[in-house]
């Protein structure tokens, strides 16, 4: 995906795309991926626009892919932002060192960035002498569309997640079909294809009234989303085709698919990941808690396609007592497991794990039989699923984690907490066929039972080994989407080129 055909230009024709991700890792993560594949192919400049910790957090990555790459021109520019300004604890920038009640306080702040980001671009028209040639910014600043239009310049608002899971969520935030109706599934009046059920919605769209603090923020944003010039989609042609053909007819703007964006050596058909390389890989979005060396080691001691890797994302926990029902389920089912862990509802999620958190003497048995390995808050996610042992991901469904988990050919438990991870569920089990949902939300009793079944299911039964083959056959799209070389071009990198091309030529007749 790294290669492009572009010829070196004289400083002063140099074109300038300017990148704006919302302060969240699962967003931030993709815009720099797609950052670098931009530069890659265009030989852009990139400026990456971010509030001062991120712009921090993200000088590493950068020098890290200059290293890898110095064709690539990629800057970093900083707003200025007060976080106790604003209602948030000191040094508070990203969702990630925040409690789930304070998200909408930060998305909120957001928007405050406005005049800071007027300023940048009006600054960046003066030194280049010309406008940026695009401005690719994310869902929740839907506000940059009016900085965009302000300076003449192409708004392209690049979707984070699933092309499905936006439709959706433009779909509900723009209608609240939901609050229309006292029955549990409803249709969505722009998709009446698509039903839902109340238990399908994340908390902030089932309290949502109109005139709530979620409903006008969402306002703001989806009425101004929905005016971009175009749109880039996080996914591939083969996963989405249908909802990026729905999205093209129903906008009327260009829509391209670009995915997945993920390092190119675990797109490789040759690669396979083991305790020998491991360490020498990149590890997403941070340096891993976890020795990454000793847990490919544990993958090494199980079978091929044995073991089911369990996590919830960086930002998602479940209650206590289904914590608890989750580990006899897993022990019960007798399958090897990876399980990162992080404390229950009701405590700080940055908190210190406690022993107490799971059945007693759970770790020990465990540990005994070298059936399970527990990791504390964050291991190196790409590098299990590409392990030849992992067979399986009971996941939350955020977007991120499925394309790793499809682009390795790994099957889905789902079990989907937040957001739209509600959606990308019921896309990768009715429409792709890759999951079986265990459970929904944070509420509810589940049973070590019920978790025992659903695990030998995609482990061991027949419906699991369809699952797996289907999920293969998404593994080869995949990388097909992304070839790029000896006069090969998958859709993806297709839909890259076509992307600048039409910027490019958009800028020549003005």
């Amino acid at each position: 995906m790294s290669s492009g055909g572009h010829q070196n230009v004289p400083a002063e024709m140099k074109q300038r795309v300017v990148m704006f991700p919302f302060m969240a890792q699962g967003h931030i993560i993709p815009f720099l991926d797609l950052s670098k594949l931009i530069a890659a192919r265009s030989g852009f400049t990139i400026t990456i626009v971010n509030t001062p910790l991120n712009i921090q957090s993200l000088q590493p990555k950068i020098k890290s892919a200059r290293q890898a790459n110095p064709a690539l021109d990629i800057r970093l520019a900083e707003l200025p932002f007060s976080a106790p300004d604003h209602g948030l604890p000191p040094c508070c920038e990203n969702t990630e060192s925040l409690p789930p009640h304070l998200i909408l306080t930060l998305l909120e702040a957001s928007e405050h960035l406005q005049p800071h980001f007027e300023r940048l671009i009006h600054q960046i028209c003066q030194e280049d002498g010309r406008p940026p040639l695009s401005i690719i910014s994310d869902m929740f600043l839907g506000w940059t569309l009016d900085v965009a239009d302000m300076f003449g310049i192409p708004r392209i608002l690049f979707c984070t997640c699933g092309c499905y899971g936006t439709l959706l969520y433009f779909s509900l935030w723009t209608h609240l079909p939901h609050t229309k109706t006292d029955a549990d599934e409803f249709v969505l009046p722009d998709m009446p294809q698509v039903s839902l059920h109340r238990s399908q919605l994340a908390a902030n769209f089932q309290q949502a009234t109109g005139s709530d603090r979620w409903s006008l923020f969402q306002h703001r944003q989806v009425s101004r989303n929905m005016r971009s010039w175009g749109y880039i989609c996080h996914t591939f042609e083969e996963l989405e085709h249908d909802s990026l053909e729905h999205m093209r007819k129903s906008t009327g703007r260009p829509v391209w698919a670009v995915g997945p964006l993920l390092p190119s050596i675990f797109l490789s058909s040759s690669f396979q990941s083991c305790a020998a390389n491991g360490s020498g890989l990149l590890l997403r979005g941070k340096e891993s808690e976890t020795d990454a060396v000793a847990c490919l080691r544990w993958l090494d001691s199980h079978e091929p396609s044995s073991v089911l890797y369990v996590s919830f994302g960086t930002q998602n926990t479940i209650s206590a007592s289904n914590m608890k029902e989750l580990a006899l389920g897993l022990e019960s089912s007798g399958q090897p497991f990876i399980w990162v862990v992080r404390p229950p509802l009701g405590v700080p999620l940055h908190s210190e794990f406690s022993p107490e958190f799971l059945p007693e003497g759970f770790e020990d048995r465990i540990k005994d039989k070298n059936q399970g390995l527990i990791v504390k808050k964050w291991a190196p996610q790409l590098l299990i699923l590409s392990h030849s042992s992992t067979g399986g991901f009971l996941s939350h469904c955020g977007w991120n984690s499925t394309l790793e988990s499809l682009s390795q050919g790994v099957p889905i438990i789902g079990w989907p907490l937040a957001g739209d991870q509600f959606f990308n569920s019921k896309l990768l089990e009715e429409k792709v066929g890759v999951c079986i949902e265990l459970w929904r939300g944070k509420d509810g009793e589940l049973t070590r039972e019920k978790v025992e079944r659903t695990v030998k299911t995609l482990m061991s039964e027949d419906r699991g080994r369809l699952l797996r083959k289907r999920a293969e056959e998404m593994r080869d799209a995949a990388r097909k989407a992304v070839t790029a070389g000896e006069g090969l071009k998958g859709s993806s990198i297709h839909d890259i080129d076509e992307t600048i091309a039409k910027l490019l030529a958009c800028r020549a007749s003005t």
